[in-house]
Parts: C-alpha cells; structure tokens; sequence
C-alpha cells in the first residue's frame, strides 16, 4: 500500500507550489494596511501564515518568541540561526497546518489573525542582502556565450572546468518579483571600427537562474569545506539577472561585467528550503577533468528543478513560453560554488546572495537567455499568437520565470519572478 500524502486542512491542489510539503518562507505586509509593519510568513495554498501571530499566541518555543525574531523585516536573524533552528520550526509548521492537527485548524480567532490570502499582500525582498555574487555554473550556457563571442575554438577559458567561476555584483540593485526595471544607458562600441558611444542598451536580455541565500556564514579567514556547505545554505529562489549584453561585451574584459549587470537582479519572493528539496537532490553532469579535492563532492549535489521562462509581450493576451530546462544540468554544485567562494577566507553573512548564473540545457528549446535563442541576435524568435519578433527584449515587454520540483501527486515550487522593462530614464 502507498503511503498517504501528508496534506494540510487549507485545501491545496496538486498543482500549487505550496503544499504542506514546501512550507518557503518570505517577508510580507497586507496590502490594505501599508503602515503595518513587514514579518515573516510561510505560504500554505493560496494562503500565508502569518508567524509573528504564531510566535504571539505562544505556539513558537520561547527562544524565538522573545528575541521577536518573526516580527521583523528580513528573513536574516532566522538565517543566522543554522539548520537545528530552521528545522525545529519547519516541524512545528507542518504539525499546526496538518489536516488533523486541531491546534490551529479549530481556532478560529487565530485562524482569522494568522491565515491572510496571498492576494491581499504585498511581497517584499526576503533578506536584506549585503552581499551578492553571481556565477557562471553552466557548460552549455559558457559554451554557447564563449563561441559568440571569442569562437568555437575559445568558447570556454582555461580556468572553466577547473573551478566555478563568479564575479562580485550589486547587492543594492537586486528587487523582488512585480518591481519594473528601468532599461539602462552606458557605454557601448557597435561599431569595432569606431570609438565608442554613449546611450540606451540596444541588447537587453534576461538570465534564467537560481540562488540561494546563506545562513550563519563563516569567520574571516575560516573557509567553508564542500561537504559542510548545505550547513550554511538558508534556501533558494528564482532570479532573473538582467543583461545589457551590448555594455557587457565592450566593458567585460578584463574584469568582466560592470554596468552591464548593476543596474537590476530580480528575485522570486518566497525561499524554499534544503529541507524541502531534499527529495529531489540528483546527481549532476560528470566533471572532467576531477576538481580539485577541496571542491570534490561526491553526493548527489543538485535538483531536480524544473524551469520555465515566459514572454509577455505588450500586444500579446497571454505569456508566450520561451524556453523551460533544469537546474540539474549545472556543471558545478552551490556546495561547490559556496565552498570556492570561501576557500580564500572569504566571510559569508547571514542574507548574502550567490547565484547560479544562467541555466542552460542541451536542446535548443532549454536556453535560458534570449542571446542563445536568438544566436547573439542571428535570427529572430517568433510570439505564436501576435506574429512579433524579437531578438532582445523591448520596452514594455515583462519577463515571467517560474519554476517547480515535481513529487508524487504535489508540487514543491518557487513561485513567480516577474519583472517588466520600462524605457531608458528620459
């Protein structure tokens, strides 16, 4: 006999992102009230627990009740507490919103405080991020940007399959899902012939990825070893890391991206927790040559994410799907990419920000920028319903990332990231 699905006694249907099984946590405040201070939630359905009403009614051991540590604006006091906190409240959740747990499901003044529709909130950015840094973790992605750019001979640089590469980003940039984003201007060279010119990006893209956040961190000068890594990581959300690819290629070298990538990073509300993904941890692609013992991870390190990149174009009555892949075609791991990023002593804070870099597959329909769709702007990609065509993003067009792990008979999923391209400030 199969084992019965743990549900909760909020209805939530098989294809939600948010049953009992997911439990991700975010920062939010009612929309109705914008005085009302932000805290953390949890979403179950189409519905957040609130938990500072939690924490309130006593349901939370003292230890986070009195440090009010679901009453405040970010998701970091809780990151800094380690995996044995965020797993003992992860328990305490599932057992308040079980289907036959009547603590809560029978109590109705607290059902009425705690329970408010996602509807009726406003999403904010969970962490305040001090620090952001942003990877470049895909073969086919380096592959694909590498021949562009340099040829097929020099497609991927000589350090590529030796170690994850990354560069340092904006952390003061990066928004939360629905926030528009302003197209950029700066300084780009059209021409290779001519001197460079000044004005709007020509060539704006998205990147399809994930990140993650960090928990307790570690001291300066303490790297954190591979197999330690998933200690340190809080959870992980959708990104969409805009690119001016026209300021990219003329500013790149030799430091890499610049104001190509400042100007906005989005992020998907709601951070799903290693707890939540567990069951679907997969190994990723062979590495060859073998990294060097300090990034060896022999576990089944990655996830099996599914991911789908949408269009919506201003004419069109409905997004247009673009491309959908998976995080499991990483070529290397968060536990390797944290691990590399400390392994100079590097110090890691509750709340910063590490992303994958885009996600790209093996299939021409799995490419997760607009550049490899459209071969560096070769040819042009068709919206079936309106008959438009577009090599780069346009003014007005807003861009919808999504993205699920798929269990028997539920969904455990990251929501939407959202972000629409307004034109070059005037």
């Amino acid at each position: 006999m199969a084992a019965r699905i743990a549900s909760s006694f909020i209805p939530v249907p098989p294809e939600s992102h948010f049953p009992i099984q997911n439990l991700p946590f975010g920062i939010f405040r009612r929309r109705s009230n914008q005085n009302e201070a932000a805290r953390v939630g949890v979403a179950i359905g189409d519905q957040i627990l609130d938990l500072a009403a939690i924490s309130d009614a006593g349901l939370f051991p003292q230890i986070f009740s009195k440090s009010g540590i679901f009453h405040q604006s970010s998701l970091n006091a809780f990151m800094a507490l380690g995996r044995p906190a965020w797993k003992e409240v992860r328990q305490i959740i599932t057992k308040l919103l079980s289907e036959d747990e009547a603590t809560l499901r029978d109590n109705k003044d607290l059902r009425e405080k705690a329970l408010i529709p996602q509807a009726d909130a406003e999403m904010l950015i969970p962490a305040n991020i001090g620090d952001y840094t942003d990877f470049y973790a895909s073969k086919e992605h380096a592959t694909n940007i590498g021949t562009m750019w340099r040829g097929k001979e020099n497609a991927l640089m000589p350090n590529w399959l030796h170690i994850p590469i990354g560069y340092h980003g904006r952390a003061s940039s990066v928004v939360v899902s629905g926030t528009p984003v302003r197209r950029p201007k700066g300084q780009t060279r059209p021409k290779e012939e001519e001197p460079p010119v000044y004005g709007p990006c020509r060539v704006l893209d998205y990147e399809l990825e994930m990140a993650w956040f960090i928990g307790p961190g570690n001291n300066l000068g303490d790297p954190i070893p591979v197999e330690q890594a998933d200690d340190h990581i809080f959870g992980m959300v959708i990104m969409n890391d805009w690119s001016a690819r026209d300021l990219q290629k003329w500013e790149y070298q030799p430091l890499g991206p610049f104001t190509a990538k400042n100007w906005a990073t989005t992020v998907s509300p709601w951070v799903v927790t290693l707890e939540a993904l567990e069951e679907f941890r997969v190994h990723g692609p062979t590495q060859e040559p073998t990294p060097l013992p300090y990034l060896q991870d022999k576990g089944p390190s990655s996830f099996d994410v599914n991911l789908f990149a949408y269009l919506q174009t201003p004419k069109a009555t409905k997004p247009h799907l673009l491309a959908s892949t998976n995080f499991k075609y990483m070529y290397w791991s968060t536990k390797q990419q944290t691990a590399h990023h400390t392994v100079s002593g590097c110090n890691m804070r509750p709340g910063d920000l590490l992303a994958s870099g885009t996600i790209s597959g093996p299939t021409p329909d799995s490419l997760g920028s607009l550049a490899e769709l459209t071969w560096g702007g070769s040819k042009s990609y068709t919206i079936a319903e309106t008959g438009e065509e577009r090599k780069y993003l346009q003014d007005g067009d807003t861009v919808i990332f999504t993205g699920y792990c798929q269990g028997n008979g539920y969904r455990v999923g990251f929501g939407e990231c959202v972000g629409k391209i307004l034109p070059v400030h005037p």
